[in-house]
């Protein structure tokens, strides 16, 4: 009776903790998210989203650094998200497992995953910029972006494809389905929320990142028309609006609005690929 007293106080304990823990995470992201909203909301109006930012940066609005973060954003996925979940597919499901190569590519993708921000920077200036002579572009930024989320896409989506039940593989081959008529009708449906789950956390790096896109995209105050062009993103337009001193509360008006724009590109991935997942069911 005292060891089952023991363990179901143990187990009470725990389970405060994990609440306790969970409460604390939500209580720090809505102090963050409530205090950008209180200080960047009065800078918000129609002007300040629509027109161009001035030279200055005292007068003007952030309308071509919305169009270059979603520019920018969009090609990362666009090159990143095909890469990252076709290596995990080949990974988990035609990979031999334990083979050398299969162990590099794992140890790559977590090496990748470690680099901070700043290294994936100057080689992506190097690289692109200067050797491939792509200059300061949307080009340059969103392949250097793409390779700076490429581990977490792989990694979590092949968390999700290894979540998957083995039975729904034994079942879709024992019924005649070939293995790529698997993997594409069972085992991606399945994997989709883990798969999701990655971009969203790719898309928050991508929209958030300064270091990096201002060394391969540049700082350009101009609207972007083809990836060629240079841009400046909204994470690097409150960068130097705040470290300049230029303006505090246009800075948290930018501020609110990637806050903003973080939360509709998600839910519109999220109602994306939901839609996808019922159309592969």
């Amino acid at each position: 009776m005292q060891l089952v007293t023991a363990s179901k106080r143990s187990e009470i304990l725990l389970t405060a903790l994990f609440w306790l823990s969970g409460i604390v995470i939500v209580l720090v992201l809505a102090g963050i998210i409530g205090y950008v909203i209180i200080k960047g909301f009065s800078a918000i109006s129609l002007d300040f989203i629509l027109q161009a930012p001035s030279r200055a940066g005292r007068l003007g609005g952030i309308s071509t650094t919305i169009v270059g973060t979603v520019y920018l954003t969009v090609l990362s996925l666009l090159i990143a998200v095909p890469i990252g979940v076709g290596s995990a597919i080949y990974l988990e499901e035609y990979a031999l497992s334990g083979s050398k190569f299969a162990r590099l590519v794992n140890l790559t993708a977590e090496t990748l995953a470690g680099i901070p921000s700043i290294v994936f920077g100057l080689f992506g200036f190097v690289f692109f910029v200067i050797f491939l002579g792509l200059g300061w572009s949307i080009l340059s930024g969103s392949l250097t972006m793409a390779i700076m989320i490429l581990p977490t896409i792989t990694r979590t989506s092949q968390e999700a494809i290894l979540a998957a039940p083995h039975e729904y593989r034994e079942n879709s081959l024992a019924l005649g389905a070939s293995r790529w008529q698997t993997i594409y009708k069972v085992i991606l449906p399945s994997a989709l929320p883990g798969i999701v789950t990655g971009i969203i956390l790719s898309i928050g790096r991508a929209v958030g990142e300064t270091a990096a896109i201002i060394l391969t995209a540049g700082s350009s105050l101009g609207m972007p028309l083809s990836p060629a062009d240079p841009a400046r993103t909204m994470s690097v337009h409150l960068y130097i609006m705040a470290m300049e001193g230029i303006s505090t509360e246009r800075a948290f008006g930018t501020a609110f609005l990637i806050v903003v724009l973080i939360i509709i590109i998600n839910f519109l991935a999220n109602l994306t690929l939901n839609r996808l997942s019922r159309a592969m069911r």
